[in-house]
């Protein structure tokens, strides 16, 4: 069974308790060595071997107590006797706190150091395999798929409502609406669709007239009668009006044909009527201001109020469904922007970029808050922790300062009586 991190934090602590002891005990039996040796040197005759022994443990011993008392006083008060500038990390934790969350945030926390880091971990790759797996991309599309319904409620809230009824008709209502027009009609008229308009309105047109001949013919009669008189309408009204009308099909049959003189016009027309939207501002703001008119009405708003509304009702019928197509657009969504930020160099820079530029903008108060963090743990510590804590991890190192003094004021007593013995002779010592 694997062991809890509880449990592996007491197993490190009682690890390092353990090893600090053994330090303790080997620094001070080394103390504890050379004050039996500075007594044992008491025991020997008299001579130079006597009192280089003697001077040398004496250095040794001085020098090892200076150093359990320096390194004891950081901690506590040596012996437990309350002698000023001792227990120095206990009283001045809170200032300890505040230098140590100082130094985390100037020279931890930098610019260099956050864009390593961000370097490193490959942050477009990191995106690109979490937007490719299944496993993450489902729940995430899913999740914006269930947000939607407030995402569109919020729209139709008052203040939200007002913006788009008075920034709809600008939109759509300016020189570049007019342009816009210009632009799709001149793609329906590359691909014909016009002459597919006018060959309706002719078919309409031939469509009324044969619905509407026996009137036609009547109207006829009657203005040649209202014209001419009872008599002439009486003897020449019904060849008149079947004449008319022969006429006017006969007209419509020249135009039907593709390639006919009428045909040709209406395209010149046309052409002509798109040009001048194109590059005549009075034009195209004309046509601007008529569709601005037409969306501002309050039929087509009523119109567009329930479009929305249907289409509303069906976007959140079917965001609701985990296998809806609403769903599975964000989903492919997610993945070809996943794989768009791996492999196209232009996004990968952009995506870089701006995590930079995010991190550069909370880089000063990312470093100011763990900078207050480290302050505020250090500040809440009681000293026992703050002592235990800090021992444990710099104990050791301290230990061998007690040790190095300890030997090093050996040498350096042992060193420093042969040199005044040798300026000064034997009788000066």
């Amino acid at each position: 069974m694997d062991a809890t991190p509880g449990i592996v934090g007491q197993d490190a602590d009682t690890a390092d308790r353990r090893s600090l002891r053994r330090h303790k005990l080997f620094a001070t039996g080394l103390l504890v060595l050379m004050a039996a040796i500075c007594l044992g040197s008491f025991a020997l005759p008299s001579g130079l071997w006597r009192d280089l022994v003697e001077s040398a443990s004496k250095a040794g011993v001085v020098g090892g107590l200076a150093d359990w008392f320096a390194v004891t006083a950081l901690f506590r008060h040596p012996l437990g006797i309350p002698i000023p500038h001792t227990a120095i990390i206990p009283a001045q934790k809170a200032r300890l706190g505040r230098a140590l969350g100082r130094f985390i945030g100037a020279h931890v926390i930098t610019q260099a150091e956050v864009t390593r880091v961000l370097v490193q971990a490959d942050l477009p790759g990191l995106i690109n395999r979490f937007l490719s797996d299944p496993a993450t991309v489902k729940p995430a599309a899913e999740a914006m798929a269930a947000s939607l319904p407030r995402i569109l409620a919020s729209l139709e809230d008052g203040r939200a409502r007002r913006l788009v009824d008075r920034l709809l008709p600008r939109i759509v209502g300016g020189q570049a609406a007019g342009r816009v027009v210009a632009k799709a009609l001149y793609g329906l008229v590359e691909g014909g669709r016009h002459q597919e308009v006018f060959t309706f309105i002719l078919g309409q047109l031939r469509g009324m007239l044969t619905s509407k001949e026996d009137d036609l013919r009547g109207g006829i009669r009657e203005r040649v009668r209202e014209q001419g008189g009872q008599l002439l309408g009486w003897a020449i009204g019904a060849s008149v009006a079947k004449r008319v009308i022969t006429a006017v099909n006969d007209e419509l049959d020249t135009i039907g044909p593709d390639g006919s003189t009428m045909r040709i016009a209406f395209d010149e027309w046309v052409r002509r009527e798109i040009a001048l939207i194109e590059t005549d501002p009075a034009r195209a703001a004309e046509i601007g201001n008529a569709i601005k008119r037409v969306v501002a009405h309050e039929t087509v708003q009523a119109w567009l109020g329930d479009v929305w509304a249907r289409l509303r009702r069906a976007i959140e019928q079917d965001a609701a469904r985990p296998n809806g197509h609403t769903v599975a657009l964000i989903e492919a969504t997610l993945h070809k922007f996943g794989e768009a930020v791996q492999q196209d160099p232009a996004i990968r820079a952009g995506v870089e970029r701006g995590t930079a530029a995010v991190v550069a903008g909370l880089l000063p108060l990312a470093q100011e808050r763990a900078a207050d963090f480290v302050a505020d743990v250090v500040s809440k510590w009681d000293a026992r922790t703050v002592v235990d804590r800090l021992e444990l991890r710099v104990g050791r190192d301290l230990q061998y300062i007690r040790v190095n003094g300890t030997l090093v004021g050996c040498l350096a007593g042992g060193v420093l009586f042969l040199l005044l013995r040798a300026i000064f002779g034997a009788g000066a010592l």
